[in-house]
């Protein structure tokens, strides 16, 4: 077993992607560096493995925090998976029929929604991904990790309808939708724990809002250039934009590489 030094925690749009969804050739070559200096590279992201597995293949990367935390594997392994009950998923169903939106269901392997709506070809096509196929009943007999309520002006009402649930709006035209239990600052805790982990230091890398739970369960904090004023005000160290090299020059700078 490895003895890692640190562990460093990626968000992918915005972060380690650059304004195309791609992996920049000098990311894949710091992510192999990394591997080399015993630092434990790891994608922490609101996505799923169906949606990043050429991503991280690209990236040198073996390990992910998904759904924004509600699934975790490292180097291959599943050590935690967060399950929505078939009740709360039909009562957010119905809540989105009702406003008009969508709503796509996701697990480890596979993304599928009830409708094609124009807020949901919005948010596929905003982060360069494969729209999913059609099956409104399949919650019903598969197992769900995440929701995606595709919409743009209903935040204020799902957030007060389910306080059992955090809603982040990573996109113009969708919320991720999970547990409130369930946040990527959490998982962390959870790998740091199974891992053996908790006395090393770890680094977060993010630009969005879904970000805030990463960089509070993270001992150095690294927002993006392009991150949003909430993390920058919160973070240890502002790099560069993701189209600026800002994940090479954080890691150049906390000689991680």
């Amino acid at each position: 077993m490895t003895t890692y030094k640190a562990t460093a925690f990626f968000d992918l749009d915005g972060t380690l992607l650059d304004d195309k969804s791609q992996v920049r050739p000098e990311i894949a070559n710091a992510m192999t560096q990394l591997k080399e200096n015993n630092v434990l590279p790891v994608i922490a992201t609101g996505r799923t493995e169906v949606e990043v597995a050429s991503i991280m293949k690209q990236a040198n990367i073996d390990s992910d925090i998904i759904m924004n935390g509600a699934f975790i594997r490292v180097d291959g392994e599943i050590i935690f998976s967060d399950l929505y009950e078939k009740t709360l998923i039909k009562e957010v169903y119905d809540a989105a029929k009702a406003n008009g939106d969508a709503i796509s269901f996701y697990n480890e392997n596979e993304i599928w929604c009830n409708e094609h709506n124009e807020f949901l070809l919005g948010a596929y096509n905003f982060i360069h991904t494969p729209v999913p196929p059609l099956d409104p009943d399949g919650y019903l007999t598969k197992p769900v990790n995440m929701l995606l309520v595709l919409g743009q002006n209903n935040d204020t009402y799902y957030t007060e309808r389910f306080p059992q649930l955090n809603f982040y709006r990573n996109t113009p035209y969708s919320l991720d939708t999970v547990k409130k239990t369930v946040s990527k600052g959490n998982a962390v805790k959870l790998l740091q724990e199974k891992l053996q982990l908790t006395n090393v230091p770890a680094y977060a890398f993010g630009d969005g809002p879904n970000d805030v739970a990463l960089f509070d369960a993270c001992d150095i904090k690294i927002a993006m250039g392009n991150g949003v004023p909430l993390l920058k005000e919160k973070a240890d160290f502002v790099t560069k934009s993701n189209t600026e090299g800002g994940i090479v020059h954080a890691l150049k700078h906390f000689d991680l590489i």
